[in-house]
């Protein structure tokens, strides 16, 4: 049996500790506001469409330095930050768009979510059956496990909260990797073995592929690629075998310490919070959601792929 051993990092944190610590918090002044909506005019005035928009069309003369520094803090330290105060008021749907991707685009590299959204996600109730087997995590309002999307980073932009519930929490995954090595190192060993994950893109057996949960690099780094979801529905492949009693115990393992109130770090994002994740160390979820009757009132998030190696 290989040696599974503990992960050294500035992401390993325990969210109880955390939560009163202001600095992964960036509250916006009046100045970096007024220079978020005058590089939107800017890019209304040259006709950008939001998959046009880039840093270099979204010039942000003092936030940008800022947003720079966040993007090492979320790359190679906690791997966690929330922007407060993003200017959302009195905006169209297109035009919070197009401030969400400008603003992050000083963070990361802007990475397309697929053919059928480009570069935005808009995440709301869409009354889809989280039960089908195309449906994804972003279009329903059920509790979401904690997992991981598929690129370096992940930014949401609350536009408005939901009537009751719907609150973010996340959790180092270094720390819970820690733990479990600490306590049940048999149960991590097999979380480095490669898993079946299912893609919902159908189903055929594109729809089903392989990776491990956890991984070091040569530089010791952890990344963790988890989503107990589509693990669990990967079942229904006709080529995924069915999931080892060890297997199941893992899981429900990890779903424990991913819950232990120690770990995690619970955000009620109001509007105007840009919440910016790494995917590789942190693991993110909701809660379940009511929403208001009014579309316009309506829960409304914007999610963003993020790469962070440029």
């Amino acid at each position: 049996m290989t040696t599974i051993a503990q992960v050294a990092s500035l992401a390993d944190w325990r969210g109880d500790r955390l939560a009163d610590d202001p600095a992964w918090r960036l509250p916006l002044n009046d100045n970096h506001r007024a220079e978020i909506l005058t590089a939107l005019a800017a890019t209304e005035s040259a006709g950008l469409r939001p998959d046009d928009v880039r840093r270099e069309a979204f010039p942000l003369p003092t936030l940008g330095p800022r947003l720079r520094r966040v993007a090492g803090e979320v790359a190679h330290g906690r791997g966690v930050a929330l922007l407060q105060g993003v200017p959302v008021e009195e905006l169209t749907e297109q035009q919070c768009a197009v401030v969400a991707l400008g603003v992050a685009s000083h963070v990361g590299t802007l990475v397309s979510q697929g053919t059928a959204h480009g570069l935005v996600v808009h995440v709301r109730d869409e009354g889809a059956d989280p039960a089908q087997p195309t449906t994804r995590s972003y279009q329903h309002n059920r509790r979401l496990g904690f997992h991981a999307d598929p690129t370096d980073a992940v930014a949401l932009l609350c536009v408005r909260p939901a009537r009751s519930g719907g609150l973010s929490a996340v959790v180092s995954s270094v720390a819970v990797h820690n733990a479990l090595v600490d306590t049940r190192p048999d149960l991590a060993e097999l979380l480095y073995e490669p898993w079946w994950f299912d893609a919902r893109t159908g189903d055929g057996p594109d729809s089903f592929y392989q990776q491990p949960v956890y991984s070091v690099d040569a530089d010791g780094r952890l990344s963790t690629r988890y989503g107990p979801d589509y693990m669990r529905s990967a079942q229904r492949g006709a080529q995924v075998p069915p999931l080892r009693p060890e297997q199941l115990e893992a899981l429900d393992t990890l779903d424990r310490l991913n819950h232990d109130p120690r770990f995690v770090l619970v955000m009620d994002l109001r509007p105007g919070d840009l919440q910016i994740l790494n995917n590789h160390v942190i693991l993110h979820s909701r809660t379940a959601y009511e929403d208001h009757t009014e579309p316009g009132l309506r829960r409304h998030l914007i999610r963003l792929w993020l790469d962070l190696t440029s």
